[in-house]
């Protein structure tokens, strides 16, 4: 996680953090100026309640005293009666204020209600009393009514004017109030915008990271991270999408798959670091060759492809892979070593050669692997290559199907004493009985296993039916060594002698009796590896011998250091024994050779009299080849082995390949 996205993810947090408590601020500043209207309003209401009921006090009041004074002037019995009526009228207002007024008005109310009882009982007096006599205390009830009137007129009003006041001021504190909130609204409202303006800017600049992302990571699912170029799913998609405009227009599709020469080679020679420089440089020289509407893809390892939409026919196909190969080979320079770059092309058009985009990739690949076989640089598709691919693939479905069925099948080549001409061993060859297609020999079938990890199972198979045969032979009074071949993926298994040792208990055989012949590639592979497998194997008491001897490179240091009892001459030296002079002298050298080393020498490939007695003469001591017997079935090679009065020989060896 970098620093600068952890910055932008906590100032976002930071301004929705603030824009939230300012939204909290608002919504609060709204609940306290409601609260705080309600609350004015509800004073407000009250006041003007109380100021009411003291309005109407008053009002009442002068209504008493205007009827008296009406009374007064005209003595009549409606006056009376009507100022009768009205005496006490302003008592409920009174004694509402005394109960609602609060601890103002109660007081107030209280005061006034006591002088207005004396100033009704005056008026009382007034009503009662005989105005035609004129007496001292109705003067002076006269004189008292008129001043308790104009008191409490005055009180009524001051009360009134009072209450006024009151409210005028809680209306005045409540506008200063609604003021103050008003300008703390505008301060957050303010406050909040620029942080609606800074979460805007936030997630815009989100929004556009995001969207860089999202594109960078399209690029990046669709582009090889090393070079740059397109990958295979890109490239996958432009084919289908090239091979649909060409059904419209009519035009074909080329495509070139490559396959580095000696890419293995720089990487572990010069390191990684100078493979990943030559796979950039291969993919720049690549882009440059090509037209812009071409595709260049790296597909994986060393192996890149190139399409090439608009191209019209093989030949013009050809002509621009031999173009692209011109600009890819050459001398590179990785961080100061000069490498040759070169490449295996193959190439493939729609329609003409493939109908589909899966045809159209799998068609090149078939033509890049033929190139690469024949050392031809670019290969146009081949219909007929590609059936021996598929029979080739197919064979190895078969194959591991025939292994596990027990379609295989040995059969035995004998191999004579050349001191005393008799049998002394036999060297097991591998047939496949193969239900369609009849008796393969080892050349059609073991290529392929060899390739998709079958000798394994196959060595197993052979050894077990090698020995089982050895097993049988002894039961009918033929006791013979044997031996199997092994392959090169077999000779680097640590677990071979542990298999072996358990096949020789379950047969109850001699190792001493079982040769397993190597080959050279072996050797080659991985030396140290295959040293230990065979100390195993030599540990266990069975013979080691080294097959097709001169066939390699390195012969002569592996013969140092393997644990050998036997060194077999290929037969491509024996067949030069009785024609060339050097064919003689290298037999003659490799014998001696061998001699030095305490080796047995075996010589293949004897197939007259002649060659078998130089071989003799130069101190060869077996002899294997088509004039002692082919290669039999384990039934005829038991006649064979009788007539040649097999059965009284003890101790020598054969081989199983």
């Amino acid at each position: 996680m970098s620093l600068q996205w952890m910055k932008r993810r906590a100032v976002a947090r930071c301004a929705i953090a603030a824009l939230l408590l300012g939204l909290a601020l608002l919504a609060g500043l709204a609940v306290l100026s409601n609260q705080s209207a309600a609350r004015t309003a509800t004073t407000v209401a009250e006041r003007q309640l109380v100021s009411q009921h003291w309005g109407s006090a008053n009002l009442h009041i002068g209504d008493e005293y205007d009827v008296l004074t009406d009374y007064l002037q005209v003595e009549s019995e409606s006056n009376q009666m009507r100022l009768t009526a009205v005496i006490g009228s302003a008592a409920g207002d009174l004694r509402w204020l005394y109960a609602h007024g609060g601890s103002t008005d109660s007081p107030r109310a209280q005061a006034l209600q006591n002088t207005y009882d004396g100033y009704s009982y005056t008026l009382r007096n007034l009503v009662s009393s005989d105005r035609t006599i004129y007496s001292a205390p109705v003067e002076a009830d006269l004189a008292q009514a008129a001043k308790s009137a104009t008191t409490l007129r005055k009180l009524a009003a001051e009360n009134v004017t009072r209450n006024d006041r009151e409210i005028s001021e809680v209306l005045a504190a409540s506008k200063t109030d609604g003021r103050r909130l008003l300008h703390a609204v505008e301060v957050i409202i303010a406050v909040d915008l620029v942080l609606v303006l800074a979460c805007a800017f936030v997630l815009l600049t989100y929004q556009n990271s995001t969207e860089r992302q999202a594109a960078e990571n399209r690029y990046r699912a669709s582009h090889d991270g090393l070079t740059g170029i397109a990958n295979r799913e890109l490239l996958t998609e432009r084919v289908q999408a090239e091979i649909t405009v060409a059904d419209r227009t009519g035009e074909g599709v080329g495509f070139f798959l490559l396959d580095l020469n000696r890419f293995k080679e720089v990487n572990d020679t010069l390191g990684h670091h100078a493979g990943d420089l030559l796979l950039q440089e291969v993919a720049r020289r690549l882009a440059a060759s090509v037209r812009k509407e071409s595709l260049v893809a790296r597909l994986g390892g060393d192996e890149f492809a190139v399409l090439l939409p608009g191209v019209a026919s093989a030949e013009d196909l050809v002509a621009i892979g031999d173009r692209v190969l011109a600009g890819l080979n050459g001398v590179a320079d990785l961080d100061g070593v000069s490498v040759d770059v070169s490449a295996s092309l193959g190439a493939a058009l729609y329609p003409h050669s493939s109908t589909t985009a899966a045809s159209l990739l799998q068609h090149a690949d078939v033509a890049m692997y033929a190139a690469k076989r024949g050392h031809l640089g670019i290969s146009y598709y081949d219909p007929e290559a590609d059936e021996h691919s598929f029979e080739r693939l197919s064979v190895v479905g078969e194959l591991r199907h025939a292994i596990e069925v027990g379609e295989l099948e040995l059969y035995y080549q004998p191999k004579v004493r050349m001191s005393d001409g008799r049998l002394c061993g036999a060297e097991s060859l591998v047939r496949w009985r193969h239900p369609t297609r009849g008796l393969l020999t080892p050349d059609k079938f073991i290529p392929a296993a060899e390739q998709s990890g079958l000798m394994n199972p196959l060595t197993d198979a052979v050894l077990t039916a090698a020995l089982d045969q050895q097993t049988r032979w002894r039961a009918d009074g033929l006791t013979l060594p044997i031996a199997v071949n092994v392959g090169a993926a077999c000779l680097l298994d640590l677990g071979l002698p542990a298999r072996v040792a358990r096949l020789l208990d379950r047969f109850g055989a001699d190792a001493a009796d079982l040769t397993i012949e190597i080959t050279e590639s072996a050797m080659i592979a991985d030396p140290a590896r295959a040293t230990a497998v065979l100390s195993e194997l030599r540990a266990l008491g069975i013979k080691l011998s080294i097959d097709d001897f001169g066939t390699g490179y390195s012969s002569m240091s592996y013969l140092q250091t393997m644990p050998l009892d036997e060194l077999k001459i290929d037969r491509q030296f024996t067949t030069k024994l009785t024609t060339t002079p050097s064919g003689r002298a290298i037999i003659g050298a490799i014998i001696e050779l061998a001699h030095a080393l305490e080796l047995d020498v075996v010589v293949e490939g004897v197939e007259d009299q002649e060659t078998y007695a130089i071989a003799q003469e130069l101190g060869c001591e077996i002899a294997q080849g088509y004039l002692l017997s082919r290669p039999l079935p384990a039934d005829d090679f038991r006649t064979w082995a009788t007539d040649h009065g097999a059965d009284a020989y003890m101790g020598s060896q054969v081989t199983a390949a």
